[in-house]
């Protein structure tokens, strides 16, 4: 053979193995992303969002947030009657479910229900937001009852 017909080299082969491996990894990761987050995380409108929905969401179940207005809490704890602001707009709450014991005037609230066409929201579930800041009571007292105030 000549100098000018030299075979060239053989061509390098691809290993498509470390990126079969990388792609299965990364799918297996978005999927446990998507479908396991995604229930854990709890989505809310604030009452100015759920009254731009106008109309449309009367009847549509969904989650309220906000904070509950102070004065605005009346009623048994099994026939409450509250308001929900985040601010901009009111929205009034009624709830037949007794809300946990840290439900007060100025926290944060978290309701599961529909408006009625009467502009009340029904809630089914009450979730109180609480503050990420615990305080243990002091040794020998006794946390205080919830208070509603007298209709």
């Amino acid at each position: 053979m000549t100098a000018s017909t030299a075979v060239p080299p053989p061509a390098r082969r691809r290993s498509w193995g470390p990126w079969l491996v990388g792609f299965g990894i990364l799918a297996v990761i978005g999927w446990l992303a998507f479908s396991g987050v995604g229930n854990a995380l709890v989505y809310y409108l604030t009452p100015t969002e759920l009254a731009a929905r106008g109309d449309a969401a009367v009847g549509q179940s969904v989650r309220l947030g906000g904070l509950v207005a102070t004065g605005s809490i009346s009623g048994s704890p099994t026939d409450l009657t509250f308001v929900l602001t985040d601010g901009h707009t009111e929205i009034t709450v009624h709830s037949s479910v007794a809300p946990a014991s840290s439900f007060r005037e100025g926290a944060g609230a978290v309701v599961e229900g529909k408006l009625g066409a009467d502009g009340v929201f029904e809630a089914e579930e009450v979730l109180v937001k609480h503050d990420e800041n615990y305080v243990a009571p002091s040794e020998g007292t006794l946390p205080s009852p919830l208070v509603y105030p007298a209709d």
